[in-house]
């Protein structure tokens, strides 16, 4: 035991003092405070923004249509004939013009002249044109008030209740979306990371003949335990940074942006299931990770290898736009009960929608199983091909050399 522990105290140590570990673990937090610094630098120092006002020519044929001429930021300027606002046009006096034809009220249809070429009118444009006919054609029939309610459209309030009828801590809404996307990437990317680090490892202990002098005092059982716990603290460790320094980044930037980021909310369970399931992907991953290293011939012939299973941990981040519409849809089931999808998938599904409890319960049991499973075989594989230098074996060979062993 005193061996498993030497090892994995030297994977730890040489794991965290890598460049690039330091690097992907103070990235994160770190670009997050320079991006709050920069903008709280900037807002002291900027001036207030200058509000353009877009100014629009009309002409009235339908008669009527003379009041309200403000709209936001946009001033309609009234003209008696279309020569006398295309002058204006051309003159750079106004950035358009439209023309209320006399047949308005039984056609509905307005003409727009421009001089930008567009695919369709700009929103804000639109609107103001529409509230600005809406407004004169119902001025004095009823109140101002019932104009601005007819014109601005209504804002939906939605409270989610509990099975009980209370409210529910967890409203959900696209500010619960951000943080566990941004997790679910970085999640990934820690996962390959920590599986490179392995095959890396193990491939350059194998082509400098180290892993034979290991061998010599160490059994593979001892050897495959110190390499994989040393490398999952360290992974361990990083998470819990970023774990730790989103609540903080979260307080400092609602702060000092407000607005949407303020509305942004962290999943009750988010922690927990965050470091679960960061556990057992690594376990499965570097598992996989010390077959892939002791069939492999070097270290570059195991990397190229690895990204056979690493690259699966990316696929709920490339469907991640059908999670908005099918939450729940047995696609997303499928990636959250398998088990190189599951951390990844079931980070995502949590800033969507609730995960029913059978489906993390299976979800659990099954990357445990394969964690198992994938442990049983790769010692046997381990202990066979650790020591061949050469040519890669084949998957009949493996398959054969794993029913013997």
């Amino acid at each position: 035991m005193n061996k498993t522990l030497l090892i994995f105290r030297h994977e730890l140590v040489h794991t965290i003092n890598r460049k690039g570990f330091i690097i992907m673990t103070l990235i994160v937090p770190a670009l997050a405070l320079l991006a709050i610094g920069v903008f709280q630098l900037v807002s002291t120092i900027s001036k207030p923004a200058v509000i353009e006002t877009i100014t629009i020519g009309y002409v009235d044929e339908a008669g009527g249509f003379d009041q309200h001429a403000s709209q936001g930021t946009i001033e309609l300027v009234s003209f008696n004939a279309t020569e006398d606002v295309t002058a204006a046009l051309t003159n750079g006096e106004v950035s358009e013009y439209f023309v209320i034809t006399s047949d308005y009220i039984s056609t509905g249809v307005i003409y727009r002249y421009t001089l930008e070429k567009e695919l369709e009118t700009p929103q804000p444009i639109a609107t103001a044109i529409k509230n600005f006919l809406t407004s004169n054609l119902l001025s004095g029939k009823v109140h101002f008030e019932m104009i601005y309610r007819i014109e601005t459209p209504p804002y939906l309030v939605v409270t989610r209740l509990t099975e009980t009828g209370e409210v529910a801590s967890d409203q959900g809404g696209f500010g619960n979306v951000i943080i566990p996307g941004i997790f679910s990437l970085l999640l990934a990317f820690s996962l390959v990371f920590s599986s490179n680090y392995l095959v890396q490892g193990l491939g350059d202990e194998k082509e400098s003949r180290l892993i034979e002098v290991l061998l010599s005092s160490v059994s593979p059982r001892q050897l495959i335990i110190g390499k994989v716990l040393g490398l999952g603290v360290a992974g361990l460790v990083q998470v819990a940074v970023w774990l730790a320094s989103a609540p903080l980044l979260l307080k400092l930037a609602s702060s000092t942006f407000g607005g949407f980021i303020s509305m942004i909310q962290l999943p009750a369970n988010f922690l927990i299931l965050g470091i679960v399931y960061f556990i057992l992907g690594y376990s499965l991953f570097a598992a996989l990770s010390t077959g892939t290293g002791a069939i492999s011939p070097n270290a570059r012939e195991g990397q190229q290898l690895a990204m056979i299973y690493t690259l699966l941990a990316f696929v709920p981040l490339w469907f991640s736009s059908l999670l908005f519409l099918f939450p729940n849809s047995p696609i997303w089931v499928a990636l959250t009960i398998f088990p190189i999808t599951a951390p990844v998938a079931v980070m995502l599904r949590l800033g969507v929608s609730d995960i029913s409890a059978w489906e993390l319960v299976a979800s659990m049991a099954v990357l445990v199983f394969s964690i198992i499973g994938v442990l049983f075989l790769v010692t046997r594989a381990f202990r066979t091909y650790i020591l061949m230098y050469g040519k890669r074996p084949g998957l009949r060979e493996i398959v054969r050399s794993l029913r013997q062993a």
